[in-house]
């Protein structure tokens, strides 16, 4: 990722902005949650997720209250929430509840590249020369998970939340984030929650 350089308070920025961290189990993956985003972030204008604009594109709305923090928190909890829930009725819904967790904490890995404003500029100024932008936050996102040392099915999230996700076949975590975070958008939206124009 360059010559970004991690710090252990950009990591203690992550822990304290990412507090569902701790519902993952596996310490070894939970660092690497971690260090996914502090690597992310490194590598950007941004010294922390809460800095990114609150949406879900750079040209969409963006909350009215809140920040890029709480959208990662909030798909996390519903997936969770989701997961337990069906689990609860179906005890043999085989969820990978650390991955879940995980890929939830990480499926907008990718957005401190997509959403960089130097990134943007950059982009705007030539799409001819690298597109517009050269990679969406979605495949960024399996690059630094990959990076880091995430395993597969936490980068497949990261890759296949969103749009990418419809060329292929989501597991079954990557299709409870997939859920949890357009539910988040959407209710948001219904509930007036999101400004009326378009990002800057």
């Amino acid at each position: 990722m360059g010559d970004a350089k991690v710090t252990d308070e950009l990591r203690a920025t992550v822990r304290d902005e990412l507090p569902e961290i701790s519902e993952i189990r596996n310490v070894r993956l939970r660092d690497k949650v971690v260090e996914a985003w502090a690597t992310a972030l490194a590598a950007s204008s941004f010294s922390a997720i809460g800095e990114i604009p609150p949406s879900g594109n750079p040209d969409t709305r963006r909350l009215s209250s809140g920040t890029q923090t709480d959208h990662m928190r909030g798909v996390a909890r519903l997936a969770m929430r989701i997961a337990d829930e069906l689990k609860d009725i179906f005890p043999a819904l085989p969820v990978k509840r650390d991955i879940l967790v995980a890929g939830a904490l990480c499926h907008d890995v990718g957005k401190p590249w997509e959403f960089d404003p130097v990134n943007q500029a950059r982009w705007q100024a030539s799409p001819g020369a690298t597109g517009f932008p050269s990679i969406r936050h979605p495949p960024r996102g399996v690059h630094v998970c990959l990076t880091v040392g995430l395993p597969e099915e936490v980068a497949h999230i990261a890759g296949c939340h969103s749009g990418e996700g419809e060329l292929v076949q989501r597991s079954l975590e990557a299709t409870i984030v997939h859920h949890a975070d357009y539910t988040f958008w959407h209710v948001l939206a219904a509930g007036g929650m999101m400004d009326d124009g378009k990002a800057e």
